[in-house]
């Protein structure tokens, strides 16, 4: 069962990666490149590839740690949709994030990968190894802020998860890690039970 996940998991993921980078029936560089400014996009593709290591790997400790890092980083991106960003949209903002491919971004992989990871792949987890699945937000953290406020003008992004509005990014950055940290340790107790 936990290579059928996974692969579904992979198979999913490459199917939307193909479409995120065609336009009009051609390969689109640029779309694609876009796309991959987002934390979910990021997540979603590292949760794919750690999903098709599992599934060329499975005995391996370190295929295991991965899944279990790319699990973490799609579960932020899944509660980040439903707990910050559906509501600082207001009405219909759910409906809005989960149409679409962002309904297998924002929702089914994450759930597919939390179902695979705390039912199929149980092999009890450490405290340091739960700190891994931080990684993925304390990288992509100081990048998103470096590129909404201090990249050249032509290479700058629009601060398109709203963390730095009213510039609250220390406040916005913190509450991101203590909401993974929470993650992480909810995936070690359930790796646990």
């Amino acid at each position: 069962m936990s290579f059928f996940l996974n692969m579904v998991i992979f198979v999913l993921t490459a199917g939307l990666m193909v479409r995120i980078f065609r336009k009009d029936g051609r390969w689109n560089m640029e779309r694609g490149r876009f796309a991959l400014r987002f934390f979910t996009v990021q997540s979603n593709l590292f949760c794919a590839l750690s999903a098709l290591l599992m599934c060329l790997f499975p005995a391996s400790g370190w295929s295991w740690i991965l899944k279990y890092m790319g699990t973490a980083a799609v579960t932020v991106t899944m509660l980040t949709v439903f707990l910050f960003l559906a509501p600082s949209i207001g009405k219909g903002g759910l409906r809005q994030l989960l149409k679409g491919s962002d309904l297998y971004m924002h929702l089914i992989t994450p759930l597919l990968a939390l179902f695979s990871f705390c039912v199929f792949e149980k092999r009890g987890m450490d405290f340091r190894t739960a700190l891994a699945g931080m990684l993925p937000v304390l990288l992509y953290g100081p990048w998103y802020l470096y590129k909404i406020r201090f990249a050249p003008k032509e290479k700058r992004w629009d601060d398109f998860y709203g963390f730095n509005k009213g510039g609250r990014w220390p406040t916005a950055f913190a509450m991101m890690a203590a909401g993974t940290f929470l993650i992480c340790l909810g995936l070690m107790a359930l790796q646990n039970i």
